[in-house]
């Protein structure tokens, strides 16, 4: 399955748009890693739980989009588009959400 961000691909033809594919991620957020990552981020470092949990996120809802354009039968997904919020009651749980347009290729 081909990924990408673009509207199209170099070199190669859409034959058929199959539709919209979205996917989401929610993931909770952990009370003393949010305390020790502000630690962290007033004292200057990076905070690697949060860039874990992002990345994981990030990787479960692209694995959603796929499985989704698979359904359809497509080849690839065209126009990615990501999108990153904080959610729910004191920003305690991070959405990523992506969706995209399932396309066959000839």
């Amino acid at each position: 399955m081909i990924l990408t961000t673009t509207p199209n691909l170099d070199g190669r033809r859409i034959r058929e748009y199959r539709g919209i594919v979205t996917g989401e991620a929610i993931m909770g957020a952990n009370l003393f890693r949010d305390f020790f990552a502000g630690i962290r981020d007033i004292v200057g470092g990076r905070s690697a739980a949060y860039e874990k949990e992002l990345d994981r996120a990030r990787q479960l809802a692209m694995e959603e989009l796929t499985e989704r354009a698979n359904q359809l039968g497509a080849d690839a997904v065209v126009g990615i588009d990501l999108d990153y919020e904080v959610i729910g009651q004191a920003g305690s749980m991070l959405m990523v959400s992506v969706s995209g347009t399932a396309v066959t290729l000839e």
